[in-house]
């Protein structure tokens, strides 16, 4: 809606001079010992920060954590398919089956599926294995191999890059952090 707006999603918050922004409420925290920093030099920010109990700096381009990366759909026509989609997330998918399953033709499928989801059909197949493997990682003790097969994402290597250029962090590291 707002063309001229540079919108930045890896980033805890950006300072453009008169204008600062935060991701968050703990961005937001990041964003005052950036301005204590700024204007009152490195040590007054890291006396702040011990005071919060909290890093002086937190690195920059780590990604959000968001609730679900698969976008939500508006329309309930190809909702059956999307249905099935997520509960075949392990198995290979593709654009002409699903259009067969949605009893179109490939071309008509693709435009349809953009406009409930905003989404091509494979971008919101990886967001929505993509949360299936993040839930793995979250509730229990399943290898990272497994949750590579299980969610569909490919061989262990795949699916580690896949996560990590996705959600900004190895799922080790996920693991560790929400688990």
């Amino acid at each position: 809606r707002y063309p001229r707006v540079d919108v930045r999603p890896n980033l805890l918050f950006v300072d453009d001079g008169d204008i600062l922004t935060s991701a968050g409420v703990t961005a937001g925290v990041d964003l005052c010992l950036h301005i204590i920093r700024r204007d009152h030099g490195a040590a007054a920010a890291n006396a702040r920060a011990r005071a919060l109990v909290a890093p002086p700096q937190r690195p920059g381009g780590q990604a959000q954590f968001f609730e679900r990366l698969r976008p939500d759909a508006r329309g309930d026509e190809l909702a059956a398919v999307r249905a099935w989609m997520l509960d075949n997330l392990a198995h290979r998918q593709s654009v002409d089956e699903l259009a067969r399953r949605a009893h179109m033709s490939r071309r008509t499928f693709i435009r349809r599926f953009q406009q409930e989801t905003d989404s091509s059909p494979m971008a919101w197949l990886t967001a929505a294995r993509l949360d299936w493997a993040r839930e793995l990682l979250e509730t229990g003790p399943t290898p990272v191999e497994q949750v590579a097969r299980l969610s569909g994402l490919g061989s262990p290597a795949a699916f580690r890059a896949t996560f990590h250029r996705h959600v900004g962090t190895s799922p080790a590291e996920y693991r560790a952090t929400f688990r």
